[in-house]
């Protein structure tokens, strides 16, 4: 190839992003939730973080949602027969496991024990790409 020519390749919001980080943009700090193992038996999980995820334009959410899974790169299943979405979900390419529920407007992604930042903001970015709009995150630490 000639110095002077270039490959012409396919750049995406996300790759942009990754390139020239927004300051503005969510960082995505986490405090995990402690397991505890009750001597009746199974195991709970207290404490935690909540993010919620409000896009500024009026989209079908749950859609969103489901074109971002089916997309990969997660594995993810819906078990619970809800009156909302709920999902259990793995990415594959961070290794991060947590959970995202669709209600009201908003998406909430829960943090799990495998959980990091870089997992939750690549969802985020994949959601961001999906509303093609800007999408306002908000945390909530939980205490139980």
């Amino acid at each position: 190839m000639d110095e002077e020519e270039h490959e012409v390749g396919f750049t995406t919001a996300s790759d942009l992003r990754r390139d020239d980080p927004d300051p503005g943009a969510p960082t995505f700090d986490i405090a995990h939730p402690e397991r505890s193992h009750p001597r009746s038996g199974g195991m709970r999980y207290e404490g935690g973080t909540v993010f919620t995820l409000s896009p500024d334009r009026d989209v079908s959410l749950a859609d969103a949602v489901e074109a971002v899974l089916r997309e990969g790169p997660y594995r993810y299943g819906d078990w619970f027969d809800l009156p909302m979405p709920l999902f259990l979900v793995h990415d594959d390419g961070t290794g991060d496991t947590f959970r995202v529920s669709v209600r009201d407007g908003r998406v909430e992604l829960h943090v799990r024990s495998a959980t990091t930042a870089e997992g939750l903001r690549a969802f985020y970015d994949r959601l961001v790409d999906r509303v093609d709009g800007s999408v306002r995150v908000e945390r909530e630490e939980q205490t139980t």
